[in-house]
This record gives C-alpha cells, structure tokens and sequence, in this order.
C-alpha cells in the first residue's frame, strides 16, 4: 500500500516487505526534499526495512528557491506531517513507531514541535542541529531542549561553523531521555563525508534509541 502524501509534499521510499515503523524526515533553510542527504539516509532506512518519507516544508512548495519567510506556518507544515506518519504507521505498519527529524532548520522544528507534542513521534534524528548561528555562540537555540522526552540521535559535524561537538554535547545534556550524537570528523554543516556512511551511522545510532543495541546516551566518533 503506498500512502498518499501529496497534502505534505512528501516522496516515500518504501521497505520490500512489511515495514517497522515510518521516519519522517525534511530539510534545511534553503533546502528541500532533493537533499541528497535526506535521500540516502531514507534510502538506508528502506534498506533496514522501514518506510522512509521526506517531505518539503510549506516555504519549499510555496516556491522553489530562496529561505524561509516564518517558522509558523513551516511548524504547521511539520505536525501535518508528523500527524500523516501516525496516521500511516498505524494503518500500515501495525502501530509501529514513528522516527522524525530532518536537517538543521528542518530538524530543529522537527524537535520544536516534539518537545511541545511528545505524543507525535518517539524519536528524533537531528541531522547538523544548528545550535546558533555561525560565530554568534551566545545566541543558543536549546530553550526548548528541556522539554524535549524522547530519545534523540544527533549526526553532527566536527568542522559545523553552528555548534562544536563540545557545544552540542552540553546541549544534550538538557534533554531529560537517553540521545546519542553521532559525531562525523571532519565533516561541515552539509555532513558530506568521503570516507564515512553517514547515513548508514545515522541508522545505526536510532535504531540503538528504539531499544535495539541498549540504552542510555552516549557518543559514537568517527
């Protein structure tokens, strides 16, 4: 059964047997769902038997180019989705789990909107988090951390000009639930790696979040 996710503007890569549970995922300021990055990971994640969507935000099938207007109505954007993901995992994935996320603007909505509405997913994968904007370590955007309660897997660049691996690792530690950050040496905001599976670590690292490979937090270097 393919799922119908034009309302979202959402692609589905889609497992070859039954699926696990459904990962929402979308992109960065500037982005969309043509990220390469969001392509392989849902990728990896049809590979690992899940069915993988990534979906523009409202400002991406608004116009093609250019960044976004307002987080208001991209937050909107983000609960339609992440209402679709339950909606599907239920009907087609037996009530499995739902794993949302996606990179840096994206992925910080994603978990915006989690840590306000924890019922709508149970887990985050934040792709390139940007802590603060670039040079400007003081303007930290971690308020909403503290009331974030699921577990949540944070695939970081070392080199990332919005946030050091130290900075993120004192970030995680506001969020009351076992996180794991995935850190990849070398790698900027755009987490291009030519010598690393990012998305397959990415993988690795959630699924270990589900209960499969244990818990607690922890960081994995590459």
């Amino acid at each position: 059964m393919s799922p119908d996710l034009e309302s979202i503007g959402g692609v589905a890569h889609q497992s070859a047997g039954s699926a696990s549970g459904v990962v929402m995922l979308t992109h960065g300021a500037g982005g969309s769902r043509e990220s390469p990055l969001l392509i392989a990971v849902c990728d990896e994640w049809a590979a690992r038997g899940w069915l993988a969507i990534r979906y523009d935000l409202p400002y991406r099938r608004r116009r093609p180019t250019g960044p976004p207007s307002g987080s208001a109505a991209d937050l909107t954007g983000v609960a339609e989705a992440l209402a679709c993901a339950r909606s599907i995992a239920v009907d087609v994935c037996n009530g499995g789990p739902v794993i949302a996320g996606g990179h840096s603007y994206g992925g910080r909505l994603t978990s915006m909107l989690v840590a306000s509405q924890p019922e709508i997913a149970d887990e985050l994968t934040l792709f390139s988090y940007p802590l603060h904007p670039p040079g400007k370590p003081e303007r930290l955007r971690t308020a909403h951390l503290g009331s974030i309660t699921v577990p949540t897997v944070f695939t970081h660049g070392s080199a990332d000009p919005f946030g050091s691996i130290a900075e993120l690792r004192a970030a995680t530690t506001l969020i009351a639930a076992p996180t794991e950050i995935v850190e990849i040496t070398g790698a900027r905001h755009d987490l291009t790696s030519a010598s690393l599976n990012v998305p397959g670590l990415a993988v690795d690292a959630a699924l270990r979040r589900t209960g499969i490979g244990g818990g607690g937090s922890g960081t994995v270097e590459t």
